[in-house]
């Protein structure tokens, strides 16, 4: 599966975001079954050629996506793929009123828009894969007067944290409320869980901010990353990447990369173009009711 995802990713966009720990972590959330929510096909001589899946987001709705080795396209794949999934998540979601699917796809790829609207999903949201370089050791700077950036103390913190999060996103589009223990199985019980990479802001041991992250394959991926609104525009999100650079840094990855959605409310693109983030690729999601 790792080759489909190389090969998919350097045709489309030159680069390759994804690898085994993306799959290793993706796979591992509660609530996605392998054998009933995957599909792989194999090519005359055993060899992966396509991949697909359908995972859990919350009671209403799954989200989707797949690819298909660029060497086996135009074959019909893509779209018996699709027929598998949208069959499973109409089987998941059956008698959920107001259910949907989420179909995510590259956004250079024409041949999947063509084919996902021709199915009746409709264009949602776009989103961006931000990515900085990272040429040897980086100086953090200092955090705002008064703001403290430390890590985490997993039995402390992590709920502190999760409270955090919920306050920075809950008016961002498709953001549904994570309960606390559903929440610890998506960002904490998975292969890729490191404390290490976690950074909390307070002000007089108040939190104020949170970052979380991993490490998948030779990159860093900022996941989570919030402040809280009435802490806003003090500097504390630049001083929470900054450090989050750093201390990738340190472990010697040479890249960080993040996804924000493109028409992020809070300015969130500009936030992470000023320390020095750029655009590297796009996708977007398609939305189809399943009943």
């Amino acid at each position: 599966m790792d080759t489909v995802l190389l090969a998919d990713d350097l045709v489309d966009t030159g680069q390759s975001d994804y690898d085994e720990d993306f799959v290793r972590d993706q796979w591992s959330i509660p609530g996605f079954d392998p054998a009933e929510d995957a599909w792989l096909v194999l090519g005359p001589d055993g060899a992966v050629v396509a991949s697909g899946n359908v995972m859990p987001d919350g009671d209403e709705r799954l989200k989707s996506w797949g690819l298909v080795h660029p060497a086996h396209r135009g074959l019909g794949i893509g779209s018996a793929l699709l027929d598998r999934m949208e069959a499973r998540a109409a089987e998941r979601l059956a008698g959920v009123a107001g259910a949907t699917l989420h179909h995510a796809i590259d956004d250079v790829d024409e041949a999947a828009r063509a084919m996902v609207l021709a199915r009746g999903s409709a264009f949602v949201r776009s989103f961006r894969h931000m990515q900085i370089d990272l040429d040897g050791p980086r100086d953090p700077g200092e955090p705002p007067p008064g703001i403290v950036i430390r890590g985490i103390d997993p039995e402390r913190d992590l709920a502190r944290a999760h409270a955090i999060f919920l306050e920075a996103f809950r008016e961002e589009w498709g953001y549904r409320v994570i309960p606390f223990e559903e929440w610890r199985g998506l960002e904490i019980e998975i292969p890729g869980f490191d404390a290490g990479l976690w950074l909390l802001a307070t002000e007089g041991g108040e939190p104020v901010g949170a970052l979380n992250a991993v490490v998948r394959g030779d990159r860093g991926w900022i996941g989570e990353f919030g402040v809280r609104r009435a802490w806003r525009g003090r500097g504390i999100g630049s001083a929470l990447l900054r450090r989050s650079f750093a201390t990738f840094a340190e472990r010697g990855l040479p890249r960080v990369m993040l996804n924000v959605d493109f028409e992020n409310p809070t300015g969130a693109m500009a936030l992470y173009e000023k320390v020095g983030m750029r655009v590297v690729r796009g996708f977007d999601v398609y939305e189809k009711p399943t009943g």
